[in-house]
C-alpha cells in the first residue's frame, strides 16, 4: 500500500504541477503507511533539556475504576486505574499563527459518520486518524511536538503527582446538608418540620434581598472539577495502563485530562522532555510495569 500511494503521489506530481507540496504532503499523511508525525510547524520529536520554566503537554486518559493493592511495605494503596487510548498530538498553535504555544491532543478512536463535518475536515486539514476527544494543553515553546506524535503512559513516572481534571458525578437537586454541609436544625426539643432546612436567608428591610452567592439548595455535581496532586502509584507501558492513588473525578468510562501538578512539581531530571521517544529496538509488548520507589524505611517500624 505504502509503495503504491507512494508512486501514485510521484504521478500525480508530475502529470498536475498544481499540486502543491503541501497538498501532496497531506495526501501521503492520510493514504500510506508511513508515519503521521508532521514537524513542517518547525518543531521536531527529540529530546530536550527541560528547565525549570519549561511546560509539557498533559495527557487524556479512560477512566477505567477503582480497585486496591498492597505495597512492599504491606500498606493498602487505594487505587484508581487509568487507560491512555491511543494519545496523539492532532494539532500545534505556535505563536506565529494562533498567538499562543499549545499541544491538541486526541485520544480514542470515532468513526466518520459519528463526527459532524466541521470536525471532520480539521482531522482531514490535519492528517491524523478521527478522535473521539480532544483536549487542549498550553506548553512552552520548547515543548512543541509534531503532529502525530503519540502520547504514551511513558510520558509520566511513578512517583510523581499530577493534576487530574474530569466532570464529576451529577447528584441532581439536593439540600444544603449535602451540598453545603450545613450541620442542619434541632432534631428535637422545639424544632418542628426544620431538621434539615437552610436556616435565614437574610435580613429584614434593609437590604431587602438576598445577597448572591448565598449556599441554597440546588444542582449537586455534573461541573468540571481538578483534583491536585494525585500521586502516580505504577504505570504498565505494555497495556498503557496507569495506577494513581486515590480517587479522580467522573464515572467510569469517563474522559480524565492529566497533567504535571503544578504545586508539588515533579523533578524535571526524572521527566521525559518535551514526551517519551521509544528506541527502535524497544518492544513495548514485553516491557514489566514501573513501580513508584517507595524507599528502604519501613513505616510500620519508623516509630520504633
Amino acid at each position: 500500500m505504502a509503495a503504491t500511494s507512494r508512486g501514485l503521489i510521484s504521478k500525480l506530481g508530475s502529470s498536475l504541477p498544481s499540486i502543491t507540496t503541501r497538498g501532496v504532503y497531506q495526501f501521503r499523511r492520510l493514504f500510506s503507511s508511513e508515519s503521521l508525525v508532521d514537524d513542517s510547524n518547525g518543531s521536531e520529536a527529540r529530546t530536550r533539556v527541560m528547565t525549570p520554566n519549561s511546560r509539557r503537554t498533559g495527557a487524556i486518559a479512560v477512566k477505567c475504576g477503582m480497585t486496591a493493592v498492597w505495597d512492599k511495605w504491606g500498606a493498602r494503596v487505594p487505587i484508581t486505574i487509568l487507560w491512555l487510548d491511543d494519545n496523539i498530538v492532532s494539532q500545534v498553535k505556535t505563536i506565529d499563527k494562533e498567538g499562543i504555544t499549545s499541544l491538541q491532543v486526541g485520544c480514542g478512536q470515532k468513526k466518520e459518520k459519528h463526527l459532524t463535518k466541521p470536525e471532520v475536515g480539521h482531522f482531514r486539514a490535519q492528517g491524523v486518524p478521527m478522535k473521539r476527544k480532544l483536549r487542549e494543553f498550553p506548553v512552552t515553546e520548547d515543548g512543541l511536538l509534531p503532529v502525530g506524535t503519540p502520547i504514551t503512559v511513558r510520558h509520566f513516572v511513578p512517583g510523581q503527582y499530577l493534576d487530574v481534571t474530569a466532570i464529576n458525578l451529577g447528584k441532581g437537586f439536593q439540600g444544603v446538608m449535602k451540598r453545603h454541609g450545613f450541620a442542619g436544625g434541632p432534631e428535637s426539643h422545639g424544632s418542628s418540620k426544620f431538621h434539615r432546612g437552610p436556616g435565614s436567608t437574610g435580613q429584614r428591610d434593609a437590604p431587602g434581598k438576598v445577597f448572591k452567592g448565598r449556599k441554597m439548595p440546588g444542582r449537586m455535581g455534573g461541573v468540571q472539577i481538578t483534583v491536585k496532586n494525585v500521586w502516580v502509584y505504577k504505570i504498565d507501558p505494555a497495556r498503557n495502563l496507569m495506577w494513581v492513588r486515590g480517587q479522580v473525578p467522573g464515572a467510569e468510562g469517563n474522559f480524565v485530562a492529566l497533567k504535571d501538578a503544578w504545586y508539588k512539581k515533579p523533578n524535571i531530571s526524572t521527566l521525559p522532555f518535551p514526551t517519551y521517544f521509544p528506541p527502535p529496538e524497544e518492544e513495548t509488548s514485553e516491557l514489566e510495569p514501573l513501580v513508584a520507589d517507595l524507599g528502604e524505611l519501613d513505616p510500620f517500624m519508623a516509630a520504633d
